[in-house]
Parts: structure tokens; sequence; C-alpha cells
């Protein structure tokens, strides 16, 4: 089971793609401490009564600079909950917090768009691609030292204005200690200001395919794998053209789980709203087992219009590692592109 956990919607860098740019004014808001410790004891026991692992991975806003978060973590660990995090990596420069994460992390995936001109100007942090590329080999470095479980992946994301150089992108960051890289097409819900001049076109989408599996290959030779499968570039061309991808059963809560910073847990990000539980009704192991079944009953009394054009990663196969195969089981009531 994943449990991604958006502790905080703060952040200190101005990203214009980004819902959390720090420039943006809205009140901001961050989990409750006690209430992520007390839930996190829930997802100890359901891990220990089902047998299936629990990772749970912080994310934001910026949750690295979110106070309670070494304290937490520590804590998480000693339940038996293995953690990650997604980061800005604008933290990484402390060393103490490279020794916890080497001590503590299971995985972290640092945010990396491109090279200095680009990924500086589009974080709106100077100095940036430089910062990350000493810092992040500097803690790959350490956790080879100390025998860190450590595995430090990068998840870019794809525009019009960086795709070409999105190769050479990620043979650079393979020499940091980079294990693993993932990628996301830009997104017009959070900043659709930014979107139409930043999107990636039909050209683009064909150039991707063309490149991706020879930089797959290059990748591999160095120890990194280039995760994303085939039904990702199903997802990411219908967005490109305009079209709708529809899907009817996901398994919703089955083996991925979202919590917002208001604590709503739900099938993804995108649903927050529709299919959003507080999660302070969850005491036990149980009521987790039984969230599928509550999610289903929710998507009957009144489907979500974002489950007819799914963006979830987790349903359209970013993650999926088995090569360009598309996976029955993702595929599992995916309807083809429609016209939107």
């Amino acid at each position: 089971m994943i449990v991604v956990w958006r502790v905080v919607d703060s952040c200190n860098l101005a990203c214009p793609f980004c819902a959390f740019d720090k420039r943006l004014s809205f009140p901001r808001k961050a989990a409750d401490p006690q209430e992520v410790l007390r839930f996190a004891q829930v997802l100890a026991a359901y891990g220990k009564q089902t047998g299936d692992p629990v990772l749970l991975s912080w994310l934001g806003g910026e949750p690295l600079r979110w106070n309670p978060i070494e304290e937490l973590t520590d804590a998480v660990r000693k339940l038996g909950v293995a953690v990650s995090a997604t980061t800005n990596g604008s933290s990484l420069g402390s060393s103490g917090l490279r020794r916890h994460l080497c001590a503590a992390y299971q995985e972290l995936t640092i945010s990396i768009d491109g090279f200095a001109d680009f990924h500086d100007r589009m974080r709106g942090w100077p100095g940036a691609f430089e910062k990350l590329r000493f810092w992040v080999s500097a803690l790959a470095g350490e956790a080879q030292r100390s025998g860190s479980a450590l595995r430090l992946k990068a998840n870019v994301v794809l525009m019009h204005q960086n795709l070409a150089d999105f190769a050479a992108l990620c043979l650079e960051i393979a020499d940091w200690g980079i294990r693993e890289i993932t990628f996301n097409q830009l997104g017009g819900r959070d900043r659709p200001e930014f979107y139409p001049e930043h999107r990636l076109t039909r050209a683009d989408v064909d150039a991707l395919e063309l490149m991706l599996p020879k930089l797959r290959r290059d990748l591999l030779v160095r120890g990194v794998r280039l995760v994303g499968g085939a039904e990702y570039l199903i997802r990411i061309r219908a967005s490109a053209l305009n079209e709708c991808i529809r899907v009817d059963d996901c398994g919703p809560g089955e083996s991925f789980l979202f919590i917002d910073e208001a604590g709503r847990i739900s099938p993804c990000s995108f649903t927050s709203l529709d299919y959003g539980i507080d999660i302070r009704s969850l005491k036990s192991a149980a009521d987790l087992m039984a969230l599928p079944a509550r999610f289903q009953a929710l998507r009957v009394a009144k489907r979500s219009s974002s489950c007819d054009d799914c963006m979830s990663t987790q349903v359209c196969g970013k993650f999926e590692r088995n090569g360009p195969a598309v996976s029955a089981r993702t595929m599992r009531g995916l309807h083809a592109p429609l016209s939107a």
C-alpha cells in the first residue's frame, strides 16, 4: 500500500506551474502532527494484519521544510512503516538533514525540470541546478558510505520548452547518484494561465515516444531506471490532443491512497472533494480495509467528473517498471481516448 500525504501546502519556491507557488495569496494549511502520528498507527496495524507493506510518502508544498517532519518520520519508522518524500531539494544543503534522510528514508524524489537556465527560472531559485548537483551527489555519497537503504529518484515536469533537453538531463542526473527517473506532463488544472504556451504538443509527444527506448537503454547501462509504461504515453498523447480518458474502475483504495493537509483520505488527489473521507473516522486496520467498498459506494452515489478524464498517474502507468507493456490491472476499466 502506498499512502501519499500532502502534509503542507506552503512552499519556499515560486514555480509558475504549481498551485503552491509562494507568490500566490491564499490561506496555507498543514496537517495536524498528532493526527498524522495517530493515523500512522492505523497504517502500521493494517500492514501487520494484512502482510501488505505500507510506504508513507510526504508531499507538499515543500514537506522537508515543515518543522515537525523529522520527529514524525522517526516516530513513523519506529512503528514499522517505511517513509519517502518528494522535495524541491532546497533543504539538501543541510548535512544534518542528509544524515536524517540516510537514516530514516526508503526513497527520496527530487524535482528537477531542466538544466540551470531553465530549472532556475522555473523554480524562481537562482543557482538551484548547481546547488542540486552538489547536494544530491553529496547525499548519494553519504548514503553509499553509511550503507543506507535510501534510493534517490528524480521527477521531471515535461513542457514544450524543456522536452528537447530531457534525454541529456536524465543522463546528467544519473551521474549524481539518481537511480530512478519519473516524468509528468505539464498539467493545466493548477495554473491555467501558464498552461497554453508551455503544454506538450502532438509533435512533442511524437518526439518523446521516439526518444524513450534508446534513453531507457542508455540509462540502464548506468544503473538507472526510467519509469513509465505504454499506458502512460497513451495518457500523455490524449492530453496533447485534447482527448479524455474515462476510467470506470481503478480499484479505488486497494493499493493507493491520498491524504490532503486537511485530513481527507481519497483514492487520488483529483477526487478529494468528491470521495474524501475524514481520517478521524478511521480508527483501526479494519476501517482501512473497508475503504475500497466505501469509495465504490460513493462513486455509485455520485460519480466524480475527474473519473471522466482520469489524470491520476497511479492509474495511468507512470510508475510502471516492467517495460512498455500495458498492465491488465492498470487498464481495467480504462476507456480509449474520447474527444473532449
